[in-house]
């Protein structure tokens, strides 16, 4: 049965691999973005999915954005919260501008997105609420001081939201990727990838971004509706929660 579904960042990366398989898997499928408008016009001619212009640390853009998408494609049943920036420093040199542009964009964004669609799934009897963490979420990082708080907040947030839809059937779940094979992966020297980051992953490799899809995949589904507060960690054994 084909649900309408928003994924926020879903044009690049992680959200490009997520908004496709939703769509593949026969749902109507929205994919938001925040400045590259460029590259959001291509995914759209390459996909058919459509895509959505908004700023997700903006609670009134974000439900203007999702007003527009359900008069478009109906009713949000599934909201992948997937947006997220860096803004990376060791701490002694983090600005409070960093700090509060990853903490406004990666955490206070779940609320501005979840927010508005969180009384109409209640009232229709049905969710499906994925937030893509990270494993810096679950362990720390290192000159991540930003980002591994917000990813962990992520994790509370939704341990805390599945207890308060359970009774509604809605689901809400966490994604824990590791390193995944992006474009931001691209950008490191290659001495770098192979000595520092794939000689820790005990599968030796990279994730690919289909893998991530796939564990979004299953949890929106009608199947996994006995699933909710969990987080699914896939980073190839790199860090065992």
């Amino acid at each position: 049965m084909g649900r309408t579904a928003i994924v926020t960042g879903g044009s690049r990366g992680i959200g490009a691999a997520i908004s496709k398989a939703l769509k593949a898997a026969g749902h109507n499928v929205a994919a938001t973005y925040a400045g590259n408008d460029e590259r959001a016009n291509a995914f759209r001619e390459e996909t058919g999915i459509a895509v959505y212009k908004w700023d997700v640390a903006s609670y009134d853009a974000c439900v203007e954005g999702i007003g527009k998408v359900e008069a478009e494609l109906g009713p949000v049943d599934i909201l992948v919260n997937n947006a997220g920036i860096t803004r990376d420093a060791m701490f002694h040199k983090m600005t409070p501008e960093n700090w509060q542009a990853v903490i406004n964009t990666n955490l206070n964004g779940l609320f501005n997105m979840t927010r508005p669609v969180w009384d109409g799934m209640r009232s229709r009897g049905f969710g499906r609420i994925v937030n893509i963490s990270s494993i810096n979420g679950q362990k720390g990082q290192m000159g991540q001081a930003n980002y591994s708080a917000a990813k962990a907040g992520d994790i509370g947030f939704t341990k805390a939201l599945a207890q308060e839809g359970a009774r509604k059937n809605i689901t809400v779940n966490a994604v824990c990727p590791g390193y995944i094979n992006t474009d931001m992966m691209a950008t490191i020297p290659p001495e770098v990838m192979e000595k520092q980051i794939v000689a820790n992953i005990p599968v030796g490799r990279l994730g690919e971004p289909e893998e991530i899809a796939r564990c979004v995949v299953f949890l929106v589904s009608d199947e996994a509706g006995f699933i909710t507060g969990s987080t699914l960690t896939a980073n190839g054994g790199q860090y065992l929660a």
